[in-house]
């Protein structure tokens, strides 16, 4: 199937929107009707430039209030048609998309709206032209596609096919089955679009809500099986309306947009994606977070190690060749990059002391690198100094890295073969009952996340959970949790409209999106937080109206709650288990870190994610005031 775009879906001017089409590698593209009536050129020049980019023009497209129209609204609405059948001849494309008619005046009856389509179908065929109907979700009479095909077949015309559009479908919650029996020469377009699962009217859902497969709720793998049924292998277009994206970046949402076709197709088994597709490697199983390596300067290498030192962390290796140190305590690997050659040097200027990559372990580095290249993330390579292991990378959020290891190659063995092992210094890590990388919380602009979402869902083994909005004193901020069905990755993704959040300070901060937190897991959290405090951590100060109120959700044993407050640990609790979580101070302004428990938990002490947010805006005003 050739891949295609509606030019609707992008921000910018037509030709801002041709260019990033053709740059992403698309096949082809729509013409939304408004973007050429706004456009200062003929459509001689835009059918030109589209096939001077390499692109096929696939559809005009809408034509609207068409069928079913009694007189004198009929005869115009033929008269409209041939002076559309006139635009397409110039554009240079054969294909007329026509919507179902939500005209007040319309008619209805299948037969009736199928001799008008049949009538237009002669007109298109003396033009050698071609016709497809949709079944618009809030069409007056016709709404429904297994409607929209049995007008098409009644008007029984070579030149008239089907329009299949999936927003339409599932929004009306149609049962898809009914796909696999339409014949795949009958259907002449296909157009795919996600969206959230949301309670309200088709055309404001429609018109806002919309988003590339993959970053939604709908069940578009189903729908691609009963389509490759049919035989179908015409085009596969976007046609998406989505605020967000109107605001976005019109080449990384064009980028977005074929990732998304691209993931669609993956392993549906009849359907080819693409004039150059080919076999994806299956998603990386993402085990573990294998480490995260920090880049700042020398004054604050020796700050972050203090802090990783109070946490619990030993130093256990210095590179080789470079000013990076190896800490670890557990299953934990920090890596403190200093050094003034190389991408964490560069990160460090433009960011400031921060998180500039994480590694992931998976199961097959070179398979997962090839995905996430087929997938069209952006690979990394730096040089490799003697002695060194090539480390495959793409590029993450804010520009940070993703390395990828695995147990089954030299990757292995990266920290015998590239660090000198450090002599112990006596204090066992153990102390702090630190033992993995519970989770790495991402901040990133709120126009990011669907980019992101479908970033690290297409290339890893990641489910989403539902989206949560936390209350913020500045504000609402979205968080959207992806993550591993063994737990063993999990990824927090945070955006917000409002300038005055936390979150929205650590990007002008931060100049940029980046990670704002990590959380380590601990065996014993009581534990943990004595041997911080005993070593010089701060922790963050909790309200003492925090207490109370859990105590009167939850009933507490008073002696629990005593242990609670005087550590300044969260609490929540679900019908699984319980969760138990600290927070350091911010480092540097930049990021922090949290300790967690788990007792059978599987959240994220959301509940608890606006008393954090509200002590770090009162130690923000406090540090500024002071200054």
């Amino acid at each position: 199937m050739l891949t295609s775009i509606a030019t609707v879906s992008l921000s910018g001017d037509l030709q801002e929107k041709l260019d990033a089409i053709a740059a992403a590698g698309f096949d082809g593209v729509e013409i939304f009707e408004n973007d050429l009536l706004t456009f200062d050129g003929s459509p001689e020049d835009v059918g030109k430039t589209i096939r001077d980019l390499g692109l096929k023009l696939v559809t005009f497209q809408p034509f609207r209030d068409f069928e079913g129209m009694p007189e004198p609204q009929r005869s115009r609405a033929f008269d409209r048609a041939e002076r559309k059948f006139d635009l397409m001849e110039e554009l240079g494309t054969d294909l007329l998309m026509v919507c179902s008619n939500v005209s007040p005046h319309s008619l209805g009856g299948l037969d009736r709206a199928a001799k008008d389509l049949a009538e237009l179908g002669d007109r298109a065929a003396k033009r050698g032209l071609r016709i497809a109907f949709e079944a618009l979700s809030w069409g007056k009479h016709i709404s429904d596609y297994r409607d929209s095909w049995e007008v098409v077949r009644r008007a029984n015309h070579p030149n008239v096919g089907l329009v299949l559009d999936t927003f339409h479908i599932m929004a009306r919650k149609v049962p898809l089955d009914a796909i696999a029996s339409i014949p795949g020469d009958r259907i002449f377009l296909v157009q795919v679009a996600d969206a959230p699962i949301l309670e309200m009217d088709p055309l404001s859902w429609s018109r806002h809500f919309r988003c590339f497969p993959g970053q939604g709720d709908f069940p578009l793998d189903e729908f691609m099986r009963n389509l490759a049924v049919t035989g179908y292998d015409g085009p596969l277009s976007l046609e998406i309306f989505n605020d967000q994206f109107r605001s976005s970046s019109t080449k990384n949402v064009a980028k977005d947009g074929l990732r998304s076709l691209i993931y669609l197709g993956d392993g549906v088994d009849g359907i080819k994606v693409g004039a150059k597709a080919a076999a994806l490697p299956p998603k990386a199983h993402a085990r573990n977070v294998e480490f995260v390596e920090f880049a700042v300067e020398e004054e604050n290498a020796e700050k972050l190690a203090t802090l990783f030192a109070g946490l619990g962390f030993e130093k256990r290796g210095s590179h080789k060749s470079k000013a990076v140190t190896w800490w670890k305590q557990g299953d934990i690997n920090l890596v403190i990059n200093c050094d003034k050659d190389g991408f964490a040097h560069s990160y460090n200027i433009v960011h400031g002391p921060s998180v500039c990559a994480v590694g992931l372990k998976v199961d097959d580095a070179g398979a997962a690198l090839r995905r996430a290249q087929s997938l069209l993330a952006s690979s990394f390579t730096q040089p490799v100094g003697a002695g060194e292991i090539a480390m495959p990378a793409i590029r993450g959020v804010g520009g940070s890295l993703v390395y990828f290891l695995d147990d089954q190659s030299e990757l292995a063995r990266i920290w015998d073969v590239e660090f000198e092992p450090e002599a112990t210094t006596g204090k066992p890590s153990a102390g702090a009952s630190l033992k993995a990388v519970d989770h790495v919380s991402y901040s990133m602009q709120y126009e990011e996340m669907l980019t992101w979402l479908l970033y690290f869902t297409s290339i890893f083994d990641l489910g989403k959970m539902p989206t949560v909005d936390v209350p913020d004193p500045g504000g609402l901020v979205q968080s959207q949790v992806v993550q591993g069905n063994d737990g063993g990755v999990r990824l927090i993704l945070n955006g917000s409209q409002s300038p005055h959040t936390q979150h929205s300070q650590f990007l002008n901060e931060f100049f940029g999106s980046g990670v704002q937190h990590i959380a380590f897991s601990s065996d014993d959290i009581f534990a943990s937080v004595d041997y911080c405090r005993k070593n010089g951590v701060e922790v963050l100060p909790i309200s003492e109206n925090y207490y109370d109120d859990i105590d009167a959700r939850f009933g507490l044993d008073p002696d629990l709650l005593d242990r609670l407050k005087a550590a300044n640990i969260l609490y929540d609790r679900d019908d699984d288990g319980e969760y138990y979580q600290v927070y350091t101070k911010t480092f540097a302004n930049r990021f922090f870190f949290e300790l967690v428990e788990r007792r059978d938990y599987r959240g994220f002490g959301a509940a608890n994610a606006p008393i954090r947010l509200a002590s770090q805006t009162r130690m923000n005003r406090h540090s500024q005031t002071s200054k």
